[in-house]
């Protein structure tokens, strides 16, 4: 098992064409068509849910003779956030209802794409007292909430009738320009590096992993989901016969996180509860042994598509590796280098084989082969031993009769 060596310039080609596709929850078909297109050109079989979703397969080199050989899975997200059309206004304006979780904060001033059943609309999301000039200081007492917002269509549009009749409706998609730009010192600042990031990161591993031959010693499904940011992703595509699942995604840099831009971060828990203890420290475990920078931490606020599946009812071991992004879900920045070091790391994983041995079999027959977390000098009791209590209180008597017992005390004590 090798580092193999990352095309940075892929990773950020493929992160740009990426960038490029609007593909909100819900509009993600063309986002899938791209993804196909990458591994076929790798040489990577696949198939597709009825809705999108993509399992590609990275077969296993190394025969096994065993009556079952698991498999792993590698999770991103091809979906972003964005919103939807929730009301045309007298004035033509139109009311948002978000998709995906996150704030108006970040919507308001966006350039968008407004997707009809005909055609395609430019605009801007506005706050509804939008003008100094003429709601002077008011501007700055506003609530920070969707219902403040409204997008401005950049068309001749004054009133409802004319947005209906550009075919403007209530449902219709709205895409957020993504914005990116990626500086010579290797930052990359862009809206939905959340998991265009990821995703672009996951393909620069895969055709590390092809183009080098390496090993490979169990099947590795790497799974493109459409529904992440919404809360479903994983829930219905991971096969039977995979024991571990890994989620790649955005680590949210903040004080008092340790998530960070460089290097790669891998979360203990979060919302859904820790990850597995064994799959956490095997991966922190390869940042160590191999000279990747390995932040840990907990995250308070966040789902991802490892948790998915395991709320699916999957009996798998989970855990997150994660490009540190700054201000997440807003204009995130991350760095060049972080990505790479994150695609390191997956090759190095699709090269490791099971996390642990008892996991070639979906069933143990006891506990005889079951792993440990404590070893046994974790285990031992290190109780402080108390004194004689008699001998504080009464020191040089006996308080036990010849039987061994405590002398009862005297009627006139318990009275």
């Amino acid at each position: 098992m090798q580092k193999l060596p990352i095309d940075a310039d892929y990773l950020k080609t493929t992160l740009l064409e990426l960038l490029a596709i609007p593909s909100p929850t819900g509009l993600t078909d063309e986002i899938v068509h791209y993804t196909g297109a990458r591994l076929n050109a790798l040489g990577v079989s696949y198939e597709l849910t009825r809705r999108g979703t993509i399992r590609a397969v990275l077969r296993r080199t190394m025969p096994e003779r065993r009556r079952y050989n698991p498999a792993c899975a590698i999770v991103a997200h091809l979906d972003t956030l964005g919103a939807m059309v929730r009301e045309i206004k007298p004035n033509g304006r139109l009311g948002l209802m978000p998709v995906g979780t996150w704030s108006s904060r970040w919507a308001e001033g966006g350039r968008v794409t407004l997707f009809t059943d005909a055609g395609r609309e430019r605009g801007s999301v506005l706050p509804l007292m939008a003008s100094g000039h003429v709601y002077n200081e008011a501007i700055d007492t506003q609530p920070v909430n969707w219902d403040q917002l409204e997008v401005r269509i950049d068309a001749d549009i004054s009133s409802a009738g004319d947005a209906a009749a550009r075919g403007i409706q209530i449902g219709d998609f709205i895409a957020f320009d993504a914005a990116p730009e990626v500086l010579e010192n290797g930052y990359i600042v862009s809206r939905h590096l959340d998991d265009k990031a990821g995703v672009a990161a996951v393909l620069a591993a895969l055709k590390a992993v092809v183009d080098s031959g390496a090993e490979v010693p169990m099947d590795c499904h790497l799974v493109f989901t459409l529904t992440e940011e919404v809360g479903s992703g994983a829930r219905a595509v991971i096969g039977s016969d995979v024991s571990e699942v890994i989620g790649v995604d955005i680590g949210p840099v903040a004080p008092g996180q340790g998530a960070h831009e460089l290097g790669v971060t891998i979360p203990l828990m979060d919302s859904a509860g820790p990850h597995d203890y064994h799959l956490t420290r095997r991966l922190l475990r390869l940042c160590e042994d191999h000279g990747i920078q390995g932040h840990r931490d907990v995250f308070r606020y966040y789902h991802s598509d490892a948790s998915a599946a395991v709320n699916a009812g999957h009996d798998v071991r989970t855990a997150l590796l994660c490009f540190g992004a700054d201000a997440s879900h807003g204009y995130e920045r991350t760095h060049l280098s972080g990505l790479v070091n994150l695609a390191e790391l997956l090759t190095l994983y699709i090269q490791s084989g099971p996390t642990v041995a008892g996991d070639r079999e979906p069933w143990l027959e006891s506990v005889e082969g079951f792993s440990h977390q404590l070893d046994a000098e974790q285990l031992a009791r290190t109780d402080t031993p108390l004194p004689d209590a008699n001998e504080l209180v009464r020191p040089g008597e006996n308080p036990a009769n010849e039987n061994g017992t405590a002398e009862a005390a005297p009627d006139d004590v318990l009275r």
